[in-house]
């Protein structure tokens, strides 16, 4: 490949990362206060008003409304509330298109205008941005659960100090550092708007799918039903939670290594295919020379086999690291 073509594509590549890496930043630093504002406008501003908002969200709009009753956009929207992405489905769709057809067109173009490449490209640009989401859904859960322990122990206190469960959360959302001080600053707005707390707590475990939490949002409604001393029950939740964060700490170090063994060994394969490519074309270009594959396309077969093995491998390893607790 000319080098000068192979520049012009990489510049383009880290342009597009680093543009949606700040598109996704900002598009996350949104108030409460701006979401509320947001749904203010969206009862009384007009459909010609919204139309003449900023022409970059049009392509997105139009996209979210094609896809809005899909059970696919309900899905996608579940997983970038829990992501905590301020994004619509619509606009998800538009970057997951954008990245099919950037690295489809990276694969075309290093692979010598190669379709198979171009076809693999095209299929890590689909799978790039739900890695992504995925990523950040259980760094948030990880970083939540942490919290957890010393959210309940505060909600102690200030029951024992004679705060009601509302309080108590307020409370939480006023000390605690985010993400846990973020979601139960929404649990107060639901319910100070007049939605009742048991929904309110259900909304917060539709955002952080935490089995820990389900466990707290179990007692405080069984307490908020048949009554009892929450204060007590609270406690002694939060001495089994701080437990079970300190064995799943443990567990986290002594698979680390195997861990990055199955993602090393997984990627592997991939960055050499890649490296020969760049510095050897001509030694694998044969795989996908058709005339080399007639009459039995036996390139084809043999990167198709490496690639599935290579799954199943990672996927093999990475189910030796999950232990339950």
């Amino acid at each position: 490949m000319n080098p000068v073509i192979f520049l012009w594509i990489a510049g383009v590549l880290v342009a597009g990362v680093i543009g949606l890496s700040v598109y996704l930043t900002i598009s996350g630093q949104r108030s409460a206060e701006e979401a509320r504002l947001d749904a203010f406008a969206e009862r009384g501003i007009s459909v010609d008003e919204n139309l003449s908002t900023k022409g970059g969200s049009v392509v997105s709009e139009w996209l979210s409304r094609k896809v809005a009753k899909t059970s696919w956009a309900d899905k996608v929207s579940k997983e970038l509330v829990q992501a905590d992405l301020k994004m619509k489905p619509g606009e998800y769709l538009l970057i997951l298109i954008v990245s099919v057809l950037v690295v489809a067109a990276f694969g075309f173009f290093i692979g010598s205008k190669s379709f198979l490449l171009a076809l693999i490209g095209g299929f890590v640009g689909f799978l790039l941005p739900g890695i992504y989401i995925r990523s950040q859904k259980n760094r948030r859960l990880i970083k939540f659960n942490n919290q957890l322990g010393d959210m309940l122990s505060l909600m102690v206190n200030g029951l024992r100090a004679g705060f009601s469960t509302l309080q108590a959360m307020e409370s939480v959302a006023k000390e605690m550092p985010p993400p846990i001080s973020e979601e139960f600053r929404r649990v107060v707005q639901e319910v100070s708007l007049g939605v009742s707390t048991e929904k309110a707590l259900d909304n917060l475990l539709r955002r952080i799918p935490s089995e820990d939490l389900d466990l707290v949002i179990t007692a405080i409604k069984v307490q908020r039903e048949v009554g009892g001393n929450l204060a007590e029950i609270l406690d002694t939740i939060s001495h089994t939670i701080r437990e079970r964060v300190r064995i799943k700490g443990e567990i986290r170090v002594l698979t680390a290594q195997m861990k990055f063994s199955a993602q090393f060994l997984a990627l592997l394969p991939a960055f050499v295919f890649v490296a020969i490519l760049v510095i050897n074309r001509e030694y694998l270009l044969i795989l996908i020379d058709p005339e080399a594959n007639t009459p039995l396309p036996c390139g084809f077969i043999a990167i198709a086999v490496a690639i599935l093995l290579s799954i199943i491998g990672y996927f093999v390893m990475n189910r030796f690291t999950k232990i339950e607790v």
